[in-house]
């Protein structure tokens, strides 16, 4: 066997919560070079929080239907600016992490720097 067919794939859904703009990456781990997938964004309409959950989840739910991942990375919670804005990707963050849950994903979470470090060999923005 070659080195190709020894490395093991695991298909890796990294997700950035937001109440607003949700982001995701997908990545395929082959041993322990990352090779993109896909990424996007998840945006919600405006109105009350309440009311942008659900396409998140829906959102979330509609790319691990075509991804199919094996793994989950979702960054921490950071202090945001006010406390208004924390609660509010607070709801967001659960409605991803609910969601993934159901499909019976086991889930990482990391900070924003350590992700990109993993990513991108650097952790500045």
């Amino acid at each position: 066997m070659d080195e190709k067919q020894l490395a093991t794939t695991v298909r890796i859904l990294g997700i950035d919560p937001g109440s607003r703009i949700t982001g995701y990456g997908v990545i395929d781990l082959i041993g322990v070079k990352p090779r993109y997938v896909a990424s996007g964004c998840i945006r919600t309409a405006d109105g009350a929080l309440e009311q942008r959950l659900a396409p998140i989840y829906a959102g979330i739910s509609e790319v691990f239907g075509l991804h199919r991942p094996d793994a989950v990375a979702v960054e921490r919670v950071f202090m945001a600016k006010n406390a208004d804005s924390a609660l509010k990707l607070g709801q967001a963050r659960g409605a991803a992490l609910v969601c993934l849950a159901n499909h019976g994903l086991s889930i990482a979470e990391y900070a924003a720097r350590q992700i990109k470090q993993a990513v991108t060999r650097t952790g500045r923005r």
